[in-house]
């Protein structure tokens, strides 16, 4: 089982950055899928990128592609999101996630606020 946490969300004006972190704990992660995903208050969740165990493989949501970012350090057992560029529109509880096999996402973070001012 997958236990995952992220950080490095907080408040950032228009244009600005941010990186987010999701570390996992447990088993498998270096075999994992990596995905972020996030939810806007009153909106469905969103995907917006995911990244296969071997670091290639990478697919971005179209809202983000060009701004957005994802990478992972199997030997931190970690996975990041760089956020450059970022829109008022872009704030939203941002949330990491696993897929064991590949497939189906089955083990989600906490999340982590996002609020880009403008």
């Amino acid at each position: 089982q997958v236990q995952l946490v992220e950080s490095g969300g907080g408040l950032v004006q228009a244009g600005g950055s941010l990186r987010l972190s999701c570390a996992a704990s447990g088993d498998p992660f270096s075999t994992s899928t990596m995905g972020w995903f996030r939810q806007a208050p009153g909106k469905e969740r969103e995907f917006l990128a995911q990244i296969r165990w071997t670091g290639w493989d990478i697919h971005y949501g179209d809202s983000v592609k060009g701004r957005f970012t994802i990478s992972r350090d199997n030997a931190k057992k970690t996975v990041y999101l760089q956020m450059n560029s970022l829109k008022p529109e872009d704030t939203a509880v941002y949330f990491c996630a696993a897929a064991p096999t590949g497939k189906a996402f089955e083990y989600w973070g906490q999340g982590t606020q996002v609020t880009v001012s403008s």
